[in-house]
């Protein structure tokens, strides 16, 4: 589950590495509903038969697919601020998908906070380095610096956003 922390202590977790202990398995279920989403039908994602004669030997996972479930993957590992009012993706640099994830993969995410910037008195932004694993692959999946901007609010702000501490 998210940690909450002061806003004071934020720049005290720059450095350091956060890994969830989790897995997520991407199942061919998932690969076909994320391939219906986006129109991309590529048989290297969706026709197994196909797909095991690609040099992958099976199904893989889209890359999108993979970058989508960040905000799953990092959910137990991510450090938020007291008295959130919102926490927005504010986008992402340097997005690479050095391994591909074959279907029945399992996949966990780390993450180490690289830089807090006070952009108003009610809004930081973080930059984080994002390394998605396979269970068993020495390579990652995805490796993404992420940015988030989180808008602070009052104690009672918080609550009726829906967030809770």
């Amino acid at each position: 589950m998210s940690q909450i922390i002061p806003k004071s202590e934020f720049s005290d977790y720059v450095g350091r590495r956060l890994q969830a202990e989790e897995w997520t398995k991407i199942t061919q279920q998932r690969i076909d509903q994320f391939a219906d989403a986006t129109d991309d039908h590529q048989f290297i994602h969706v026709d197994p038969e196909r797909a095991r004669q690609s040099p992958f030997g099976g199904t893989v996972a889209h890359g999108f697919l993979t970058l989508s479930l960040l905000p799953k993957l990092l959910e137990p590992i991510q450090i938020i601020p007291e008295n959130i009012v919102m926490g927005v993706n504010y986008g992402q640099n340097r997005v690479r998908f050095p391994h591909p994830v074959p279907c029945g993969a399992e996949i966990r995410a780390a993450t180490t906070l690289l830089e807090v910037r006070d952009m108003a008195p009610d809004r930081i932004l973080t930059r984080s380095e994002v390394v998605v694993e396979i269970r068993g692959v020495d390579k990652p999946a995805l490796v993404v610096e992420s940015l988030a901007m989180f808008v602070l609010g009052q104690d009672n702000q918080t609550e009726s956003a829906g967030l809770e501490q």
